[in-house]
């Protein structure tokens, strides 16, 4: 798999144009080269440059989730938006196979029963099905997502490959990131993230991200 931009030349060209623009106007920062191409590539779909302050990577996440998915990993998502953004082309390249199980009928009954949200119950189920260890789990909406996360690894001992917490909104988004970011303080409960911090973020942020851990590990096979 070479190049997996899939793009014309001509629409090639507008994308590196974008690119020389937000580096530009971005100025110095402290990321790596491959962190950069994460963050950057969060800018172009959302136009703010403010996410250049926003945005944290755990040291080990370019790693982490770039081997989960060349190694095929599962892709577990908060809502159905963020798999309506994926290429799916590029997940088949290395076998990787994305899951929302938020809108399941059994998913919905049981948060109603429970008086709990679908968030939190569609990842209850996607703990049952053993989706978890070793997943690139990707949460752009549902706060009450993350925060089960949090739960699971602190409690159940699950350890995905990769946390991409990056909720939008008013009630708990910021307090289900930073929840994640004191995992790092403890070895025992950490785990690899990419991160925006505050109430920004969204579905488009997610896939944002998965696409620009695709992408580099294509750079890397071919270099």
């Amino acid at each position: 798999m070479n190049d997996m931009r899939q793009m014309t030349s001509f629409g090639r060209a507008i994308e590196d144009q974008s690119f020389a623009v937000i580096d530009e106007e971005a100025g110095s920062h402290s990321f790596s080269k491959e962190e950069w191409e994460v963050v950057r590539r969060i800018i172009h779909a959302t136009a703010d440059f403010e996410y250049k302050d926003l945005t944290k990577i755990h040291p080990n996440a370019i790693d982490s989730g770039i081997a989960a998915l060349t190694n095929g990993c599962p892709i577990v998502c908060d809502v159905q938006m963020i798999l309506a953004g994926l290429n799916q082309e590029r997940l088949g390249a290395y076998g990787c196979k994305a899951y929302s199980f938020i809108s399941d009928p059994d998913v919905i009954d049981i948060a109603k029963e429970k008086n709990s949200t679908r968030a939190i119950e569609s990842f209850q189920k996607a703990k049952r099905f053993d989706l978890l260890n070793g997943a690139v789990i990707a949460v752009g909406n549902a706060p009450t997502a993350l925060l089960e996360i949090a739960r699971l690894i602190q409690e159940e001992g699950i350890r995905p490959a990769l946390i991409i917490g990056v909720p939008v909104g008013f009630v708990s988004a910021v307090e289900s990131k930073e929840v994640i970011l004191t995992l790092d303080s403890s070895h025992k409960h950490s785990a690899p993230y990419i991160l925006t911090r505050g109430r920004k973020g969204g579905s488009t942020i997610a896939v944002a991200i998965i696409h620009a851990l695709l992408l580099l590990s294509s750079k890397r096979t071919t270099s």
